[in-house]
C-alpha cells in the first residue's frame, strides 16, 4: 500500500458508493446511466442519480476520474491514474479484512 493521501476518507458515508464508480470505470468510461447500470449488473445496488452525480463531482474535483467531452448531452468519464491507484489500494485493504474475517468465522463459528 502506498502512504500518499488517502482521497476516499473525504468522502465519508459515501466511500461505498465511489469505489462501486471506481470499479465500474475500471472497465472503461461511461455515461451516468451506463454506470449506474454497469454497478446494478455486478453489485446489485442501484446508485440514486443525486448520489451517483454528487459521488462523480466529487471523485472530478479529487483527480480520480475524469470528464471527457462528448458530442450530446450524456457526458462519460473515465478512471484517472490517480484513481486506479486509489481504487487498487482500497480493493487490496478491503482483501486483508476479508481473508481476516473469514478466517474468524471459520475457527469461531465453523462456517466453510
Amino acid at each position: 500500500m502506498t502512504t500518499s493521501p488517502k482521497p476516499l476518507e473525504g468522502l465519508g458515508r459515501n466511500t461505498g458508493v465511489a469505489i462501486l464508480i471506481l470499479s465500474s470505470l475500471a472497465g472503461g468510461e461511461k455515461h451516468g446511466y451506463a454506470l449506474v447500470k454497469d454497478v446494478e449488473d455486478f453489485a446489485g445496488i442501484h446508485i440514486a442519480p443525486g448520489t451517483l452525480y454528487e459521488a462523480l463531482a466529487r471523485l472530478e474535483n479529487q483527480g480520480l476520474i475524469e470528464a471527457l467531452e462528448s458530442d450530446d448531452r450524456r457526458r462519460p468519464y473515465r478512471l484517472s491514474a490517480v484513481g486506479a491507484a486509489t481504487l487498487a489500494d482500497h480493493l487490496a485493504a478491503q482483501e486483508r479484512v476479508v481473508k481476516v474475517g473469514q478466517a474468524r468465522l471459520r475457527k469461531g463459528w465453523l462456517f466453510a
